[in-house]
């Protein structure tokens, strides 16, 4: 079943899109402003993403040049303003398609079958690394220590995934910040290091594959 995150500050909308997504046999979930659809889009899978542009907190453009960082999803927009400038500056984000309001649900529906059948599926290798008794899988979001399944926060998971991605790699906090918590986070550096620390705890002796890099930031790095 396909899953669709449905993204828009009017709960009507949401309420209409889920009724005919559920009909033509879709997994529905949603979100109600740009924060929230970029939270879920880092936590979970969708096949299919419907945006709205005009929300509070984060506006559907700015979410969806933020998701595309971590997830090569298909969206549509969803706007009342059809100018052609906006879905022009859709298109350049990477939008597949861009529909008015007020729209017919099941167009929108016609579109969405249209923008899934373009998009091929193509079943990809499973994203797994194994480090002695370590053993990281990042397709299914999974951590084993010595075979027995870590229990690590969101965060902790993003944070290890992250590291590993870039084996090798000096990463200063700074960046770690920005690529792990994103750009709408206020923080500091010691939020990257009190999530080091709960992560070599869990990671328990692999910890030594996290390495301190002093004055700078951190690296995963296996010799």
């Amino acid at each position: 079943m396909k899953k669709i995150l449905i993204v828009d500050d009017e709960e009507m909308i949401r309420e209409v899109l889920r009724e005919y997504a559920e009909y033509e046999g879709y997994e529905p979930d949603e979100a109600e402003d740009g924060r929230e659809a970029v939270r879920k889009c880092k936590e979970n899978d969708y096949d299919i993403v419907l945006m709205d542009v005009m929300m509070p907190k984060l506006d559907g453009f700015s979410a969806v040049k933020e998701i595309k960082k971590y997830k090569d999803v298909p969206v549509i927009m969803l706007s009342a303003r059809g100018e052609e400038y906006d879905k022009l500056f859709g298109f350049e984000l990477g939008v597949d398609d861009y529909v008015v309001k007020p729209f017919s649900p099941k167009e929108v529906m016609a579109r969405i079958n249209a923008v899934l059948k373009r998009h091929v599926t193509v079943e990809k290798p499973s994203d797994v690394y194994t480090f002695d008794g370590l053993k990281i899988d990042i397709t299914a979001r999974n951590v084993y220590v010595d075979g027995v399944k870590a229990d690590l926060t969101p965060k902790e998971y993003e944070l290890l995934f992250y590291l590993v991605k870039n084996k090798g790699v000096a990463l200063s906090r700074e960046k770690l910040l920005t690529d792990v918590w994103g750009f709408d986070f206020f923080g500091d550096d010691r939020t990257v290091d009190t999530h080091i620390k709960m992560l070599r705890s869990n990671l328990k002796e692999y910890r030594k594959y996290i390495i301190t890099l002093r004055g700078m930031g951190y690296k995963f790095e296996v010799v």
